[in-house]
């Protein structure tokens, strides 16, 4: 499995934790199980970046926070988006990959799974955040 679909998986588990508002290692073990993820590698960075973006989940919510406009708050964002928003910082700033790969990576993610302005809006977060922290 390449690199892009095991960030899909993520992103879509991540959305799914958005939903559910509860995480634990048996949600990892069901979505795993239910979509029949056997690549050793791809488990482990699926669960390698749940964990962490569990782990700094405030700081994540803080940075989309400060870059949204005056007046706008994280609970008005779909969940899409915030999932999306959620893994490419989180990428950036703790897993080492290029902001440019992050931010290709998860615009594409949000052409398929997002709205039609989710594309840019999810663009112009991660500039500011590329702006500010790296």
């Amino acid at each position: 499995m390449n690199i892009s679909k095991m960030r899909e998986y993520a992103f879509m588990l991540i959305y799914e934790l958005e939903i559910q508002k509860e995480f634990s290692e048996e949600n990892i073990d069901i979505f795993l199980e239910n979509h029949n993820i056997e690549d050793k590698n791809a488990r482990k960075y699926i669960r390698k970046i749940i964990r962490g973006i569990k782990a700094n989940e405030q700081e994540l919510e803080e940075k989309i926070s400060e870059k949204l406009k005056p007046k706008w708050q994280l609970q008005r964002i779909s969940k899409i988006n915030v999932a999306l928003l959620k893994l490419s910082i989180y990428e950036m700033l703790y897993a080492d990959v290029p902001y440019k790969v992050a931010i290709n990576e998860a615009i594409e993610l949000a052409k398929t799974y997002g709205e039609d302005s989710s594309a840019p809006f999810i663009n112009g977060v991660l500039a500011n955040v590329v702006k500010e922290n790296l």
